[in-house]
């Protein structure tokens, strides 16, 4: 979900500005995220393990409930005021709202891999460690660009 939301986010930049950098650095984000889904979606499978987190049964809740709720458990997703406020952007105003947004998103990518290694047992599997290892310079590299396209002097 929390990857799904990046793509989501890149595929609004073909219609909402002509900024030829942000339109690479989208493309670069669409494809990393894009990979890293289906690499995730193939380690459960090969494992046994459901392709989504189970929603409790919880009557009278509706599924934008759902989904806001889902989305407070993962780091850096943008809320729902987020989203709509990029879609809405145009411009400057869109690529401003977009990469101050995926700086946030990156960085609860870095806040999940964190919390992965700092659990006891969890990352043993070379598979999945290697994966977040790149994950994490991945994101951190993606980072140091979105500032410096922002003029944030790191």
């Amino acid at each position: 979900m929390h990857h799904a939301q990046a793509v989501e986010m890149t595929a609004l930049i073909e219609s909402h500005t002509t900024n030829k950098d942000l339109r690479t650095l989208g493309a670069r984000i669409s494809h990393s995220q894009s990979d890293e889904i289906n690499f995730m979606k193939r380690w459960l499978a090969a494992r046994g393990e459901p392709l989504s987190l189970p929603m409790p049964d919880m009557p009278g809740m509706d599924k934008s409930m759902e989904m806001s709720q889902h989305q407070m458990l993962m780091p850096g997703m943008l809320t729902a005021r987020q989203m709509d406020a990029l879609k809405k952007a145009q411009g400057e105003e869109f690529d401003r709202l977009f990469l101050t947004g995926m700086i946030q998103h990156h960085n609860g990518a870095l806040i999940m891999v964190k919390d992965l290694f700092d659990t006891a047992g969890a990352g043993q599997d070379a598979e999945l460690f290697n994966f977040t290892t790149d994950v994490d310079s991945g994101q951190r590299a993606e980072i140091r660009i979105m500032q410096t396209m922002l003029g944030v002097a790191r």
